[in-house]
């Protein structure tokens, strides 16, 4: 009988289970085992770090719905890989992490990069297991990948040890594992939903939050029939856009603060009322908010903040479940109630104060005249991934988006240094399906630094991703050449040198162009325009625009800060 080794049969139970990517950096032991997943028809995506190479299989996960797979080596190569594991497990998005390691026959011995690897993984995934014999290895991966998408998702981690890789066992031995299916979807009960329904004709101030468990759910058209059907005013959260449209007539995100501040029920869809919601709680919330909770993790239900209707279930089904009792009587929040008028006259006075920011001509520029360049050119399918402090925040505001899971940033967990890997994720998942959408990565200079030499890795696949970092010497804030250098005058740069301060002036085009693609240096509006138009209309290569703007640049006034620090 045929005999197949134990990288062929991790290989293949992946292929199985419809895990149609890979990414990682190959070394000993796992080698082969990258070599098997190429044959068997898996895309392997070769990086340059283990966590941006599990930051782009978790963002492959949310894009898809079924986990991409990470390979990494023993070790230090999985240690490596858990900042992304611990990403994908606060974000919710399914991954599987698989790590060789240690031969068994040298467990204790002190052999090569032996690491505690199945125990470690255990606090930053759901699932974390070694196959028993190499007979064992479907079934473990078929419940890595089944349980990375089923009730919450999260990371998984198989263990591979070294010996196994390449030992060889009779297939006739080895059971065939069918694929497992896809999440079955719960409704929410009965009464539930009649005391939601209740709750929301009662409103004054209604307020719709559309979070990330909303586009991960594929919750978009349901969610567009409850808004327009009954008239409601709905706030996306950062990875929440594009599930409605930012230019939807519904859209309040230009009144967030007030939205929030006012609102008397709240309809939490896919979305936690953690820090980026701001807990729920006063004094971004009103102390009597009302919130009608919809998740598909029990678990979640009640944190923060007492639900007056916690409806338990797939947000898709459950909206539709909302929408049934909405049409019986013909409901529909009125559009000239009061709530209306204050939020679209919050609006109208937040979009002529950042307008007049964009239109300024000074150089360097400021975030929001960048932004709002950028904003006229990109195509409103394109992919946006972004991250930073003032970047993130801002472009959040600016860059519309008007698709589904067609934006990528920091997420749940605040990461930095996920923008590249993301970007890559993307790039190759749409280079799969033929959609020819782009991907525009806009990254603070300091984001960029985490994992910029995976430019070197879109070079080398050919994906030709749009790079754009907006360069303030710093994070959060830098200085210019001429203070740096009268600075560097003043004695040991360690002990003078602000913390928050870079390189003035980093060439991070040059970066790009030293790999083959296309670098831009870009100080004007002008220059800009231009940058960009020409790395629209080149669809063969990567390119990096390196906009310099003043290190001074700020975000406007704000009416809180974006990290309410409230007392719990």
């Amino acid at each position: 009988m045929e005999e197949v080794t134990g990288a062929q049969l991790v290989a293949e139970a992946l292929k199985s289970q419809k895990v149609e990517f890979m990414f990682g950096i190959v070394g000993v032991p796992i080698i082969e085992v990258a070599m098997a997943a190429q044959a068997a028809g898996i895309r392997y995506v070769g990086m340059r770090n283990e966590q941006a190479a599990c930051y782009a299989a978790s963002a492959v996960g949310y894009l898809t719905g079924r986990p991409a797979a990470c390979l990494v080596v023993s070790g230090p190569g999985l240690i490596h890989a858990l900042g992304g594991m611990a990403n994908a497990n606060m974000n919710c998005w399914p991954l599987v992490v698989i790590g060789g390691s240690s031969d068994r026959n040298q467990e204790t011995a002190g052999a090569f990069q032996e690491f505690p690897q199945v125990e470690a993984c255990r606090l930053y995934s759901k699932f974390s297991a070694r196959p028993s014999s190499l007979e064992a290895i479907p079934s473990v991966i078929e419940k890595a990948v089944r349980t990375s998408m089923y009730g919450r998702p999260g990371s998984c981690y198989v263990d591979i040890a070294g010996d196994m890789v390449n030992a060889k066992v009779s297939r006739s031995n080895v059971r065939d594992v069918s694929c497992c299916p896809p999440p079955p979807v719960s409704l929410a009960d009965g009464t539930a939903i009649k005391e939601a329904v209740s709750v929301l004709r009662a409103a004054e101030r209604p307020l719709v939050i559309v979070g990330k468990g909303a586009a991960y759910g594929r919750a978009e058209e349901a969610l567009k029939e409850l808004v327009e059907v009954c008239g409601l005013p709905f706030l996306p959260t950062p990875m929440g856009k594009g599930v409605l449209p930012d230019n939807h007539p519904n859209c309040v995100a230009a009144a967030r603060s007030r939205a929030l501040l006012q609102a008397d029920v709240v309809i939490l869809l896919g979305a936690r009322l953690n820090w980026i919601l701001h807990f729920g709680l006063p004094p971004r919330f009103d102390p009597h908010v009302k919130v009608i909770q919809v998740d598909l993790c029990a678990e979640e239900m009640g944190n923060n903040v007492r639900p007056a209707a916690a409806l338990l279930g797939d947000i898709s089904a459950t909206v539709s479940q909302l929408l049934e009792f909405v049409r019986k009587d013909g409901w529909t929040f009125p559009s000239n109630a009061a709530w209306w008028s204050t939020l679209r006259e919050k609006m109208a006075a937040n979009a002529k104060m950042t307008k007049a920011l964009a239109l300024q001509s000074a150089v360097p520029m400021n975030y929001y005249t960048v932004f709002h360049h950028i904003s006229q050119l990109l195509p409103q399918d394109c992919i946006i991934v972004s991250e930073g402090a003032n970047t993130m925040d801002i472009g959040r505001t600016m860059l519309h988006n008007y698709l589904p899971r067609h934006r990528l940033d920091a997420g749940t967990f605040g990461t930095m240094g996920v923008g590249l890997g993301f970007a890559i994720a993307a790039a190759a998942v749409d280079s799969s399906q033929g959609k020819g959408q782009r991907v525009v990565c806009v990254e603070g200079d300091s984001a960029f630094g985490f994992s910029g030499m995976e430019v070197e890795t879109m070079c080398r696949y050919n994906l030709p991703v749009i790079i754009i970092v907006v360069n303030n010497n710093g994070i959060y804030s830098g200085m210019d050449a001429e203070t740096w250098s009268e600075m560097s005058k003043m004695g040991d740069l360690t002990t003078v040198a602000p913390p928050v301060t870079l390189l003035p002036d980093a060439r991070y085009d040059e970066v790009m162009s030293a790999f083959g693609g296309r670098g831009f240096l870009v100080r004007t509006a002008e220059e800009l325009r231009e940058a960009l138009q020409l790395s629209l209309s080149d669809r063969e290569r990567p390119s990096l625009l390196n906009v310099l703007i003043d290190p001074s640049s700020d975000r406007k006034q704000q009416e809180f800060p974006w990290l309410t620090r409230s007392n719990l």
